[in-house]
């Protein structure tokens, strides 16, 4: 039987390799079935992560996974720029183990990047961050890195990110050259770029300040060009061969046209 642990950790998994859409409902029933478990632990492991911010419950809706607002996409970013940019500015020097495993784990990103796993692709770039945290010795802020990218990863699903993932491996590459060389002024740098290209590649556009912007668009009237004077289309001979001229406004009526 999967404890709530299990679930939480299963269900970040499945967010960060962006199998989990934002908005995306989570059934108590249907996840107990699927996990073999109680609804009394599902419910536990919900809980567990909407407290980190991962998902949320409505009274109406049930339980789902967060929809990110355009202040709350911008403050996530803005978190991660002061945890990841703190952890390497106070970073001792990294062992050889440490530079191993982070070069062990680029190593699998540019594997999943020319692959067709686009799941396993998103996970392990996301995971690159809390890998590094790892690494630098602070389990504390590896986890909540996790949530952060979390987030982060239905951020840019939610706001149709551009970003290339090549170009993401490859930033990563250069975070661990200038960390295994102890250049921490420019693994700053680095990582700083990397979080802005990360960002800068959203669509992080505010809201039009009218509501029916896009549906007064769709439905505007559909006005036809008037043709030359004294040239009648084939289309008017054979309106005013079968009908009388109307006597309406020139508008078209929406209802016409359905």
């Amino acid at each position: 039987m999967t404890n709530a642990a299990e679930i939480s950790q299963r269900i970040t998994q499945a967010v960060m390799a962006q199998q989990l859409q934002p908005g995306g409902r989570l059934g108590e029933q249907q996840l107990a079935m699927l996990f073999d478990c109680s609804r009394t632990v599902v419910r536990e492991a919900l809980m567990h992560l909407s407290a980190r911010g991962i998902v949320t419950v409505s009274s109406r809706r049930g339980w789902y996974v967060i929809e990110p607002s355009l202040p709350e996409a911008r403050e996530a970013f803005e978190a991660r720029r002061v945890i990841e940019l703190g952890l390497i500015r106070c970073a001792p020097k990294l062992s050889a183990a440490a530079v191993k495993k982070l070069k062990s784990h680029v190593r699998r990103e540019q594997v999943a990047v020319k692959g067709d796993d686009v799941g396993l692709r998103s996970f392990l770039l996301g995971e690159f961050h809390v890998c590094l945290a790892e690494c630098l010795g602070n389990q504390l802020l590896a986890d909540t890195l996790r949530d952060f990218t979390a987030r982060t990863t239905l951020i840019a699903m939610l706001f149709q990110s551009t970003h290339d993932a090549t170009k993401s491996c490859q930033e990563h590459g250069a975070i661990v050259a200038a960390l295994e060389a102890s250049d921490l002024v420019l693994a700053e740098r680095l990582m700083q770029e990397h979080i802005g290209n990360v960002q800068s590649a959203l669509k992080l556009q505010a809201p039009s300040e009218d509501p029916l912007a896009g549906l007064r668009n769709a439905l505007r009237p559909m006005v036809s060009r008037a043709p030359k004077r004294g040239v009648k289309t084939a289309a008017q001979d054979l309106h005013t061969s079968s009908y009388p001229e109307s006597t309406e406004s020139s508008s078209i009526y929406l209802g016409a046209l359905l």
